[in-house]
């Protein structure tokens, strides 16, 4: 029995020492996860600015594309081919819809191929005579000079002849006869061996030149026909209209699409004469949507139209808003949406501005993470580069945009350090660690 009871209790110490094993892995594990998390996270500050400026005036707009056109056929024809479907996204040069060209394409091919018998013709002129028929020409002409030689000999036998009376007139006419036919061909083949060794007259090769022209231009002219049978995109953008389908029967100036440029849209918004007289053109304004609450957008006014709705007495103003794409490639911004702005149109006072990396966005609330220093440093806080501190979340409303700088209202003062790097996960009362930034101090110190 004795050995059994030291086996129990060998077997009980290795279980208390598996067991004080685990307890000490997992308070060395808590323990670790407790020092990371307290390790303070590191973040990049700015300080908030006081300047002059205008103060805002709320309006509202509307998201226009900037640019529309409605696509047109040039040409009468049957649609063969419909590509594209409403809301679909379109390059510039895609086609959009085709035409039957069945007819075209036989006459294109007829006007090709008269093309390429005008080249030919042009350059069998341009090369001029070949060696066979100089060699030919040649030959010919040697022997015509051997027949007018032996007609001269003949001619001049039948003269003695005659002057002794051994032949009659008759028989020297014909000596006579057959020397001029034979003197004649002589000079018809010379004159034909100087015309094929001198080659094509160069008014032969401008006429073959002219033909050739005259019939690549009726070729332009075919394939010119053909492409307007084809209806392509004049600028990259969407499809917001369809205004016909495969088999209808298309006039010339009939309506095929109707296109729309989104990659930068027009906020068109109407305001009071005493606010469009304040606004210059390329002024920053601020934009937001009922409908992208956590997100802020800039724009420019890009012209204040000096005509006034009558029934409103209110100007037009445009403002040019860069858009963003989503991963399906559709646009953030997309026309007829409501655009809420604060326009500077106001009277100038001093207020201040952090910059826009500042701003926190959950929903309506907008807010700013406030650096507290320690009591040792808050005396002069423009003079730290870096160091501890608790960040205080404070709720500010948002004004005019200027530039990098937005101005806001809430509890702030000017000098403050604000987060602007590393505020999307920070909480309220959180420790940090803080680097200022050199370069938006320095960018946002001018008046």
């Amino acid at each position: 029995m004795k050995p059994q009871r030291v086996a129990t209790q060998s077997s009980l110490l290795f279980v208390m020492a598996i067991a004080l094993m685990g307890e000490t892995r997992l308070a060395f594990a808590q323990g670790s996860k407790t020092k990371k998390s307290a390790a303070a996270p590191a973040v990049i500050v700015a300080s908030v600015v006081e300047r002059s400026i205008k103060t805002g005036h709320r309006s509202v707009g509307t998201v226009m594309p900037i640019r529309r056109t409605t696509v047109g056929s040039a040409v009468d024809g049957r649609v063969l081919k419909h590509n594209v479907n409403q809301g679909d996204p379109v390059t510039q040069g895609q086609v959009l819809a085709q035409l039957r060209t069945e007819s075209l394409q036989i006459q294109l091919r007829a006007a090709q191929a008269e093309t390429r018998l005008r080249k030919q013709e042009l350059a069998e002129l341009q090369n001029g005579s070949r060696p066979e028929e100089i060699a030919e020409a040649r030959a010919r002409f040697s022997a015509a000079e051997v027949v007018r030689s032996n007609a001269t000999a003949k001619h001049k036998r039948a003269l003695a002849l005659f002057a002794k009376n051994a032949i009659n007139q008759v028989d020297l006419d014909d000596a006579r006869e057959r020397f001029d036919a034979a003197h004649q061909a002589y000079l018809a083949a010379q004159g034909m061996l100087k015309r094929i060794e001198a080659g094509p007259r160069s008014e032969q090769i401008a006429q073959a030149q002219a033909r050739l022209e005259l019939q690549e231009a009726r070729t332009d002219e075919i394939e010119d026909r053909i492409a307007k049978y084809t209806i392509t995109a004049p600028f990259s953008g969407f499809i917001s209209k369809e205004h016909t389908e495969v088999g209808a029967w298309i006039s010339q100036g009939d309506a095929i699409v109707e296109v729309i440029q989104l990659d930068v849209v027009e906020v068109h918004a109407y305001v009071p004469a005493k606010h469009a007289v304040q606004l210059q053109s390329g002024v920053s304004v601020r934009l937001e949507f009922p409908e992208l609450k956590n997100q802020l957008f800039e724009g420019h006014v890009t012209r204040v139209v000096p005509t006034a709705n009558l029934q409103t007495r209110t100007f037009p103003v445009n403002i040019r808003v860069p858009n963003r794409l989503l991963a399906d490639g559709r646009p953030l911004l997309m026309a007829g949406m409501l655009a809420q702005m604060e326009l500077p149109t106001g009277t100038r006072a001093r207020m201040p501005l952090v910059p826009k990396d500042a701003l926190v966005l959950n929903g309506t609330s907008r807010s700013v993470f406030v650096v507290d220093l320690p009591k040792t440093t808050r005396s002069n806080p423009k003079s730290l580069s870096g160091g501890t501190g608790i960040v205080r979340a404070v709720p500010v409303r948002l004004g005019i945009s200027d530039d990098s700088l937005i101005q806001v209202e809430g509890d702030l003062r000017a000098d403050q350090l604000v987060v602007i790097r590393g505020n999307e996960r920070l909480k309220d009362g959180q420790k940090i660690l803080f680097t200022r930034d050199t370069a938006s101090a320095s960018a946002a110190s001018p008046e």
